[in-house]
């Protein structure tokens, strides 16, 4: 049986998965290289590893819903990432869906801050 803390975990990191995605499309409505990416999401409050934004660029990129370029700067290759077209589409309708989540979350949890009713 799994520990209290791990079930934790787990639960947590299936919650942050989608939420992972929908944040890395949001910021590359600019182009940005990974570092910086990774450095605006901390930035916001989401902590991310390399090991999990990697991948996740390749996918959103084998998806069609990034595109990407490498480029010298700084005397380093980097590869810049944004937005495809097909990206700002999906951007948009993963936003308003996570709105709509989030409104009903709102409703069933109690009003942000508050501690859930149980």
């Amino acid at each position: 049986m799994e520990s209290e803390s791990d079930l934790y975990e787990s639960l947590r990191a299936e919650l942050r998965r989608g939420s992972l995605s929908l944040a890395v499309l949001a910021r590359l409505r600019v182009e940005r290289y990974g570092y910086t990416l990774r450095q605006a999401l901390a930035d916001d409050g989401l902590d991310m590893e390399e090991s999990t934004l990697y991948p996740l660029l390749r996918r959103l990129e084998s998806q069609g819903l990034l595109v990407s370029e490498w480029r010298e700067e700084e005397k380093r290759k980097k590869r810049f990432y944004v937005l495809s077209p097909a990206g700002e589409i999906m951007l948009a309708r993963l936003v308003q869906e996570w709105r709509a989540i989030s409104a009903s979350l709102e409703k069933i949890t109690g009003s942000p801050g508050d501690a859930p009713s149980i």
